[in-house]
C-alpha cells in the first residue's frame, strides 16, 4: 500500500477510507490534515514492565485518532486536536532526544494516520544512529496493508484488543467493523514478528521485539472481555504478551450519561477476565492491582519535549 505523502491527496490510510483529500489543509476521519501534529514527547512509566521498566518509554503522543470511543481518556488529542505542528525533522530529532534520555524504546501512540511522516521520521533517525527498539502503540483499528508497510521499521507492537462484539463496538467507538479489522491487523503483526524471529527480551526482562496485546475491561461487558481473549489466544496463543486492564475511569461524558460506563470497574468482574485469561493459558501475561483507577494515567498534553531544533 502507498505511503507516500501523496496518499494524503485521498486519504485511505485507516479502516474509515475517509477519500478527504488532507494535502489541501482538509481533516480526515482521523480530525487531522496532513500537518504532523505532535502533544508530548518524554519519558513515560506506567507502560507493562517489558516496555517501561525502570528507565521509561519514549512516548511520542500524536494528534487525532480514526476511532471515536466514548469513553476515551485522552480525549484533548484524540477528540479535539491539540498538539503542536513539526516537521518530519523534528520527530526523528524527538526520536534521538528520548534515547539520549535513556529510553528503553521509542513509543509512538496513535500514530498510523501519519504513516508517511512516521515512516519517514523513522528512517532519518535510524540513519543518524537510532538503537533502540520502535514500538508502535496502535488502538487495533488498523489495515494489514499499513501493518505490511510499517513492518520493516517496528520491533514491538502494543496493540488493543478492544471489542469482541460488533454491536458494542459501534455503539462506544462509531466502527462497527472493529473486531473483524483489528483480528486482520493483529494476524499481520504476527506474521512480521514471526518472519523476524519472534519475542526477544533483554536479560532484565525488557523488550526488544515482540507484541503486547492490551485489553481493558469495561464495567458491564465481561462477557464481551472474555470472548476478546477467546479470540486473542485462538490467533496467538502464546506467541505473544497479554495485558489486562482495569484502569477504566469514567470521563465527565459518560458520568453524564449514566449506564455502566459511568462507574469504575468491579473487582470481582476484573477477577473473572484474569481468571479467563489463566484458564486459556496464557503464560506472558500481565495485569494491574487495586488503586491503579486515576486519570492521574493520563499525561500533560502541554507539548513537553515537542519544540527544539530538526535533524537536518
Amino acid at each position: 500500500m502507498d505511503v507516500s505523502f501523496e496518499s494524503y491527496d485521498c486519504c485511505k490510510l485507516c479502516p474509515r477510507a475517509c477519500g478527504i483529500n488532507r494535502n489541501k489543509g482538509l481533516r480526515g476521519a482521523c480530525g487531522c490534515s496532513s500537518a504532523l501534529r505532535v502533544a508530548r514527547s518524554a519519558l513515560h512509566y506506567w507502560e507493562e514492565p517489558p516496555i517501561s521498566g525502570d528507565a521509561g518509554s519514549g512516548a511520542i503522543f500524536f494528534s487525532g485518532c480514526p476511532l471515536r470511543c466514548v469513553y476515551c481518556q485522552n480525549h484533548q488529542i484524540s477528540h479535539e486536536g491539540v498538539g503542536v505542528e513539526v516537521s518530519v525533522g523534528r520527530l526523528a530529532r524527538m526520536m534521538l532526544e528520548l534515547e539520549e534520555q535513556g529510553a528503553l524504546n521509542i513509543n509512538l501512540v496513535t500514530p498510523l494516520h501519519y504513516a508517511p511522516h512516521v515512516r519517514a521520521a523513522i528512517k532519518e533517525a535510524r540513519a543518524a544512529g537510532l538503537a533502540i527498539p520502535m514500538l508502535c502503540n496502535t488502538s487495533g483499528y488498523e489495515l494489514p496493508q499499513i501493518v505490511d508497510a510499517l513492518a520493516d521499521l517496528i520491533d514491538i507492537w502494543l496493540v488493543d484488543a478492544k471489542y469482541a462484539s460488533s454491536a458494542l463496538a459501534h455503539e462506544l467507538s462509531l466502527a462497527r467493523d472493529y473486531p473483524h479489522v483489528s483480528a486482520e491487523a493483529l494476524a499481520r503483526m504476527l506474521f512480521w514478528l514471526r518472519e523476524h524471529g519472534g519475542r526477544r527480551l533483554r536479560e532484565d526482562g525488557t523488550m526488544l521485539q515482540g507484541i503486547v496485546v492490551r485489553h481493558l475491561v469495561l464495567p458491564g461487558h465481561v462477557e464481551d472481555s472474555c470472548a476478546v481473549l477467546d479470540r486473542v489466544w485462538g490467533l496467538c496463543g502464546n506467541e505473544v504478551d497479554l495485558s489486562v486492564m482495569n484502569q477504566y475511569t469514567p470521563n465527565e461524558r459518560c458520568r453524564l450519561a449514566g449506564g455502566p460506563l459511568s462507574r469504575c470497574l468491579d473487582n470481582d468482574d476484573y477477577e473473572i477476565v484474569l481468571c479467563h485469561a489463566d484458564e486459556l493459558g496464557f503464560e506472558h501475561l500481565w495485569w494491574q492491582q487495586g488503586g491503579t483507577v486515576s486519570e492521574s494515567f493520563v499525561p500533560a498534553f502541554d507539548a513537553t519535549g515537542v519544540l527544539g531544533p530538526e535533524l537536518r
